[in-house]
């Protein structure tokens, strides 16, 4: 780790991938007096609409080095981020996050190892190199079982739920067009996800937001519903394991802990995101202190702010095949949420094209209580399309 620096407002924020959380972050940061600059590939980048960007891609090291030249501090807003180029960052600038972390959440199986290392109990799990290995890993396990690729997945992408053995083969034969290691998970009777966004300052504090319990839609989140409706107990537990993972991985800035509750009350570590995470998006209306904004004082030196719950609130993505209902929606009163005394919160990322099931945004609603948010979603009929 490089020698610890206070970055204090006026100075540069660089950002390794210019997508929506980029444009968040430049947002909350900016309010605070940061300047950014995103490095991301693509033309009109979200985060590009709102600072600066290079446009090249993440291994373009001539591009990196740019960056580093204009930026006083340097983070990243998606973990797929070329690791040899963070790396080389960290040798030639200033990341307080480093790039372990990032190289560990790159890879399914070195951060389960992580997290296990850490104390902290994930899903069994086994690697599999061969059809031989995964047969007896399903024996082993039951069905249904989880083959994953170790690297590239996300929104359910690079992974195969195997319900019979007949699966098996082209399960395998699948995900290993992938061309990197397989890892195969026990299934987990779970009764609820949850997540607890933890984040560690480059001077070691740590502080955690409320648990939210998360609703998954074709393995794409739909829903964030913050109080998680778990008992004190529970919620307890989740925040101090997310506090472990922070302080056991050394984690600088913000780490997202995804977490399975079965009905027994025990809790399994499913993913880490070593960044600001959609189920995090809550934060910006209903605590004291975003996600993003926190971010930016951890990676910047700064104290921690208050993460107190302010509001029940319900995060609810918006996709492309959500976006013209909800903009004919936004051009007349709302009288669905003045009935319910709820207050929508729209959040829309620029993104052109309105691809199905891509996130364009997300609405956090606010109000007297979960069900009255969670009535207003039901009532709008977006979610619907």
């Amino acid at each position: 780790m490089s020698t610890i620096h206070t970055i204090l407002p006026g100075g540069t924020i660089g950002v390794l991938g210019g997508g929506q959380l980029g444009r968040m972050l430049a947002n909350a940061g900016s309010a605070m007096g940061y300047r950014f600059i995103a490095l991301d590939p693509t033309e009109d980048a979200p985060m590009g609409q709102v600072a600066e960007q290079i446009v090249a891609h993440y291994d373009d090291r001539d591009a990196a080095r740019k960056l580093a030249e204009r930026s006083d501090v340097i983070t990243y807003e998606f973990e797929n981020v070329d690791a040899d180029v963070a790396a080389m960052l960290l040798a030639e600038s200033y990341v307080p996050q480093g790039s372990k972390l990032l190289y560990t959440t790159q890879h399914r199986l070195r951060e389960k190892r992580a997290i296990e290392a850490a104390g902290v109990k994930v899903a069994p799990y086994s690697e599999i190199c061969s059809v031989e290995e995964l047969r007896e890993a399903v024996a082993r396990f039951g069905t249904p079982c989880v083959l994953k690729t170790a690297t590239g997945g996300y929104d359910g992408k690079g992974q195969w739920v195997i319900r019979s053995e007949s699966e098996i083969i082209e399960a395998f034969e699948t995900l290993s067009l992938a061309k990197t290691e397989l890892v195969l998970e026990q299934f987990i009777d779970f009764t609820k996800e949850i997540s607890v966004i933890a984040a560690r300052s480059s001077k070691g504090e740590i502080k955690v937001f409320p648990p939210a319990e998360n609703i998954h839609i074709e393995n794409i989140l739909h829903l964030s519903i913050v109080p998680a409706r778990i008992d004190k107990d529970l919620q307890q537990e989740a925040e101090r394991l997310a506090i472990k993972i922070a302080e056991g991985l050394g984690a600088v800035g913000l780490v997202a802990v995804e977490m399975f509750v079965t009905a027994s009350g025990e809790l399994y570590v499913n993913e880490l995101a070593p960044r600001p995470h959609n189920s995090g998006h809550y934060t910006m209306e209903a605590c004291h202190t975003s996600q993003f904004e926190q971010h930016v004082r951890a990676i910047c030196g700064l104290p921690l702010g208050d993460t107190t719950l302010t509001s029940p609130v319900v995060m609810v993505n918006v996709l492309g095949q959500h976006m013209e209902p909800l903009l004919q929606k936004l051009a007349v009163r709302d009288v669905v949420a003045e009935r319910l005394h709820v207050a929508p919160k729209i959040h829309l990322y620029g993104k052109k094209d309105a691809v199905f099931k891509r996130k364009m945004g997300h609405i956090n609603v606010l109000g007297p209580t979960i069900e009255a948010a969670l009535e207003w979603i039901e009532e709008t009929k977006i979610w619907k399309a």
